[in-house]
């Protein structure tokens, strides 16, 4: 299960309470690269958490430095390819960026993914959020066609090999 400690972040998993700061983080996030909130859109995962990743299979999380929500990740399963997830809103706030932060917590993801038995991680972005395409490259998610997302225009794809 994700959770623990990184430095001064705590991982946990979702609670209910947490709609509408993670809501107001992702917003936040999305207008500082001139892109707008989406809950009936892009977004209704996120004012929706139990319905889609809770009851799906998946898993969403949290980060706090503090008291405040400064981070969040889910991932859900999808239909494309055998044993494969997506994985969705991995924003950090600004001031968190930087210190190891978004590592850690791609790498307790995927192991919490591999440790459920997928196999193959997909994750949609766009071009204009730029430091999350180097983050992915750098992780070896490699580029591949079929975005889903009206405001994606890119999307990477990671597989494990069985052990």
């Amino acid at each position: 299960m994700v959770e623990g400690q990184y430095l001064d972040f705590r991982i946990r998993p979702w609670q209910k309470g947490d709609r509408i700061p993670a809501g107001r983080l992702i917003a936040s996030i999305l207008l500082e690269y001139g892109l707008g909130w989406e809950p009936e859109g892009a977004d209704r995962d996120v004012v929706e958490v139990e319905r889609f990743y809770l009851d799906s299979g998946g898993g969403f999380w949290v980060v706090e430095q503090g008291e405040t929500l400064v981070g969040t990740a889910g991932f859900y399963p999808v239909s494309r390819g055998d044993r494969a997830v997506e994985l969705r809103k991995m924003y950090l706030a600004p001031s968190v960026r930087g210190c190891g932060l978004g590592t850690f917590l791609l790498q307790q993801l995927e192991a919490e993914i591999q440790q459920r038995g997928f196999e193959t991680i997909w994750i949609e972005t766009a071009t204009i959020l730029k430091e999350a395409v180097q983050f992915y490259e750098r992780h070896h998610y490699l580029p591949a066609t079929g975005v889903e997302t009206a405001r994606c225009d890119r999307i990477y794809s990671k597989t494990f090999t069985a052990n």
